[in-house]
């Protein structure tokens, strides 16, 4: 399989129960065009594990520059669909995407896509830290090593990534110890900085804090921000009150389940400027989510 060129940025009166106040005033939100120029996009994308569909017909645009959040309760396709954004849905048996995923409004899935150069290009962070057990300077020149990436120097690189990570003052000084001595906190920003320095245009984050405490939590969403100003993220999140401050865009989820398997499919609900979701959603079962009552 070959490697695609993709083109750059450059080519290319209400009676209804009042949803709880929800702080969506972040410092640092942006006005926003209603529609999101996109970077990425999915066009009725359906993905299937075998013959059941996890993700049914999902539509929307990642914009450039944005942080865009995916919410909704467990098993409503959240996380499937956003590991078919850089085919990591690929490594799993019997699963597969029908609709379209565009990255620069070229194909990810197109025969002549290397999924290797897809995943260098739009990377992952995941749930739980996983550093490699290798040191910290190791876990971060890990990929341009191994992708045979030309930089004048691998250490100012490797600084680049710790410092943009918000990570570099505290390991400067021990960039040759394992990285498994790390805090959680510390090893999530070094897996970010790991998929930075292969230098993306996309970051995928699948419930980043899930395993971290506040405070830990508060430092990654800080970066997220920051990030923002060089990437476009995409975010997995249960923690509404985490969607609400960092994200410029919300989309919600809910699952339907069969009557006869109970199997549950994903479908969008909604998908709108985080502070029009968490205000005034349009549809019902949104509010009813963000409000608590179901989920």
């Amino acid at each position: 399989m070959t490697s695609h060129t993709y083109s750059t940025r450059a080519d290319v009166a209400d009676d209804r129960e009042v949803v709880p106040q929800i702080d969506v005033h972040r410092s640092g939100r942006r006005s926003l065009p209603p529609e999101p120029e996109p970077i990425m996009e999915c066009d009725l994308v359906n993905v299937f594990y075998d013959d059941f569909r996890a993700v049914s017909d999902v539509s929307l645009g990642f914009g450039y520059n944005e942080i865009t959040a995916l919410i909704g309760p467990s098993g409503c396709g959240k996380s499937t669909l956003l590991r078919s954004l850089n085919r990591m849905n690929d490594l799993i048996i019997g699963a597969r995407v029908e609709g379209s995923v565009t990255f620069h409004g070229q194909s990810i899935y197109a025969k002549d896509v290397d999924p290797i150069e897809v995943r260098r290009r739009i990377g992952m962070v995941f749930q739980k830290p996983n550093p490699f057990p290798k040191s910290i300077y190791d876990n971060v020149a890990y990929g341009p090593r191994v992708t045979g990436m030309k930089v004048a120097s691998l250490d100012d690189l490797v600084e680049e990534a710790l410092t943009k990570s918000a990570l570099w003052d505290e390991v400067k000084d021990k960039l040759k110890q394992s990285a498994l001595g790390l805090s959680g906190g510390q090893q999530q920003r070094l897996c970010i900085a790991r998929t930075i320095a292969v230098r993306p245009e996309v970051i995928l984050m699948d419930e980043p804090c899930s395993a971290l405490d506040p405070i830990a939590t508060s430092r990654i969403e800080d970066l997220m921000v920051e990030l923002r100003d060089d990437y476009s993220i995409i975010i997995v999140t249960h923690n509404m009150q985490q969607a609400a401050r960092v994200a410029d865009r919300t989309a919600f989820f809910t699952a339907l389940a069969d009557e006869g398997t109970g199997d549950r499919t994903g479908l969008l609900v909604e998908f709108d400027l985080t502070t029009k979701i968490f205000s005034s959603p349009s549809d019902e079962r949104t509010e009813n989510y963000i409000s608590g009552r179901f989920g």
